[in-house]
């Protein structure tokens, strides 16, 4: 409907209940600050109504952000830096099989501890820098029993803690492995093209050496011809003189035998 039409309805509205409307109090029009305040509160419901709307749909990208960039650090730098890189793969790996066992049988106990005196627990997590201090960030504690050290996991209280340190053990063991592969692929390349640098400098010289041969073969040849041409001139001897003519005043000895009859 238009304005126009508005104004109409309104209009004839008016003038049929123009008898009724007789003797009725008229309704007061609101003021211009009824109207602003009016228009004030509105517009702050609506600012309120769009952040309880925000508040409910936001959520963190990473709650436990912080706690993962800990577990970060804690194996690079602290374990994979001063140890050496087989003893630091090996702490890591001890570290997540004991992590999965715990997740994979949450109920048994003999999951839930280790022993640091133990040959391989010493070697691999008691000895190397860092990796004791990452199995007491996933909720192991030390303990003694029967005058025999233990470290307990708690699981009722750390159990989240383990399930993100083994996930953080993962992604280092995975980015690790890759670095070792390509790390194993470079050297391979650098071995065949070392080789291969080997071969055709080896083969050059093969080359140069058989076109050395070639050369010195036709020099030796070309040398045994001219010296045999030459042989063959000093063995011929000088023709002899016809013994009919004889050197004189240009008579022959035939000449004069014929004078003397």
């Amino acid at each position: 409907m238009n304005l126009d039409q508005h104004i109409r309805d309104q209009a004839s509205l008016a003038s049929e209940g123009h008898s009724l409307a007789e003797g009725a109090p008229a309704v007061p029009s609101p003021s211009a600050s009824q109207v602003a305040d009016a228009l004030e509160r509105r517009i702050q419901e609506k600012k309120a109504e769009q952040q309880a709307a925000a508040n409910t749909l936001y959520k963190p990208f990473d709650e436990e952000h912080d706690k993962r960039q800990e577990f970060r650090r804690m194996i690079d730098p602290a374990i994979l830096r001063p140890n050496p890189k087989p003893v630091a793969l090996e702490s890591l790996k001890t570290l997540l099989k004991i992590a999965q066992n715990i997740l994979q049988n949450p109920d048994e106990p003999k999951y839930l501890r280790f022993k640091p005196t133990n040959h391989m627990i010493k070697k691999t997590l008691v000895d190397p820098k860092g990796a004791l201090e990452y199995a007491v960030a996933m909720g192991f504690h030390p303990e003694v029993e029967n005058f025999q050290p233990y470290y307990v996991f708690r699981k009722h209280k750390h159990l989240r803690d383990l399930e993100i340190g083994a996930e953080i053990l993962q992604e280092a063991l995975v980015r690790e492995s890759e670095k070792e592969e390509r790390h194993e692929r470079t050297q391979r390349t650098q071995k065949a093209a070392e080789a291969a640098r080997v071969a055709n400098a080896k083969q050059a010289f093969l080359d140069d050496r058989k076109d050395r041969t070639i050369i010195e073969k036709r020099e030796r040849e070309l040398r045994e011809a001219k010296a045999a041409i030459a042989a063959r001139r000093t063995s011929v001897p000088p023709a002899s003189p016809d013994p009919s003519t004889m050197p004189g005043p240009g008579h022959s000895l035939r000449s004069v035998e014929n004078v003397d009859d």
